[in-house]
């Protein structure tokens, strides 16, 4: 079983709250930067490959550049994370914000393939691949830089409020595809609009290292630079070496909570496109309306890991992701339920996407803490939704049902995890270290 060392619960200061606003804020906006991309996919697809190509195909390459930021995502990550346990957690979590806004800026001021062929695809490609590696240092920085911020009894709900902001960024993608495809005809949105929503994302990133200038270090980071504490090793090293047994339980983790992700706010809007014949208008609508609803269950399951663990947590959040997901796609295929609250019901059916955070956190000790969650976060991250979109999206035609059957998987996988990981070989995330015991 696991110990939990240490006091009571503290409560929430107010300094905790501007510290958790303002992370939570900047991440949305530096993750609408990087979503914004998938809402306008088949825009993109018409504009920067050739006219004469199926439309099927450039769809699929316009899916295949937009994974390929899921692919650098180790890259940037690993890289990050070195310096984010070596120099602190602040000085990372500020500069992967300047790295996704530049090239978010740059899609929107770039030609197409009208203006210069072949080469728009592949300056498209190289701006995702930097898109890429500045997500993959700010979502484990994120997640450390709360964890070590938020006071005792209240890790889990930080955390959820944390995804929640992140996910957020999905909301305002959402929100700003909805609101063009209201505002602008077919023709001007691929004339000049669909400009807009890239400019935009060059303005929040401004917005969000602005903000990130008012946060401070972790409290745990500047214990254990004052003490020198674990850092005469190479961080990654000390990850391969000693703390190679958390490796799994934190890759399939990631796994499962990319599948959420992956269903809700990736597949199903295009699905609702291309396979149901669904407006842009309507399909970002609920989209918008599914992600609210993930945003609210990130911090239920949040508040819900504090009083009943991280593990526990897994399980039950492993067996609602199907439910919710069947959910959504019976009323898709049968009008089971209307669109709206089906789509909810399925964005509160995804909190593992807030639960899994508090067991990545409790899986490593502080000085190789960023690195540990690097490692395995993006590199699973960048394999899984780098391949599932594509596959998905390929099996379509063959049954409106895939995406359900997928989620069924990921959910037995998440259950599985937290059974022989979580119950068998308990894990607790202390202030400095990771405390285990026997049983």
């Amino acid at each position: 079983m696991t110990a939990i060392l240490g006091p009571r619960p503290q409560p929430i200061s107010r300094g905790d709250y501007k510290t958790l606003g303002l992370a939570a804020l900047g991440g949305a906006l530096e993750i609408y930067d990087f979503i914004i991309f998938v809402f306008f996919a088949l825009t993109l697809s018409q504009l920067f490959f050739p006219p004469e190509m199926p439309e099927w195909l450039r769809l699929l390459q316009s899916f295949g550049i937009f994974v390929t930021g899921y692919l650098a995502r180790p890259l940037g990550g690993i890289l990050m994370a070195h310096f984010a346990d070596k120099l602190g957690r602040k000085r990372v979590f500020s500069l992967s914000i300047l790295m996704m806004a530049l090239p978010c800026l740059l899609i929107g001021i770039m030609p197409t393939y009208a203006d210069i062929g072949y080469w728009a695809p592949l300056v498209l490609l190289a701006l995702r691949i930097l898109q890429g590696a500045a997500v993959g240092g700010e979502v484990p920085s994120a997640w450390v830089f709360v964890a070590e911020h938020a006071p005792k009894g209240h890790r889990g709900y930080a955390l959820g409020v944390l995804q929640a902001g992140l996910t957020f960024g999905y909301l305002i993608g959402a929100l700003t595809a909805t609101w063009l495809a209201k505002v602008f005809s077919h023709a001007e949105i691929l004339d000049y609009a669909w400009r807009i929503p890239f400019l935009l994302g060059g303005v929040f990133g401004v917005i969000g290292v602005w903000l990130r200038r008012w946060l401070s270090e972790t409290p745990v980071f500047m214990a254990l630079h004052a003490q020198r504490e674990g850092m005469t090793e190479l961080p990654l090293r000390a990850v391969l070496r000693q703390h190679r047994q958390s490796l799994l339980p934190a890759a399939l983790l990631t796994c499962v909570l990319t599948s959420a992700v992956v269903t809700l706010v990736v597949i199903t809007p295009t699905v609702m496109q291309q396979r149901f014949g669904m407006s842009p208008s309507d399909t970002f609508a609920l989209s918008s309306v599914g992600i609210v609803f993930l945003n609210i269950g990130c911090v239920l399951a949040g508040m819900l890991v504090d009083r009943i663990g991280a593990w526990r947590g897994v399980v039950l959040y492993s067996l609602l992701l199907p439910v919710g997901v069947g959910v959504l796609y019976a009323s898709l295929v049968g009008h089971w339920l209307p669109m709206g609250l089906a789509y909810a019901v399925a964005g509160l059916a995804c909190g593992i996407v807030g639960v899994v955070p508090s067991v990545m956190v409790g899986l490593f000790p502080a000085n190789i803490r960023v690195s540990g969650i690097s490692l395995t976060y993006n590199i699973s991250y960048a394999l899984w939704a780098s391949t599932t979109p594509l596959a998905l999206i390929a099996l379509m035609p063959w049954s409106p049902w895939v995406c359900v059957g997928y989620c069924v998987i990921m959910g037995a996988v998440g259950l599985a995890t937290a059974m022989f990981f979580g119950m068998r070989k308990g894990m607790q995330v202390d202030d400095t270290r990771v405390v285990h015991t026997g049983g």
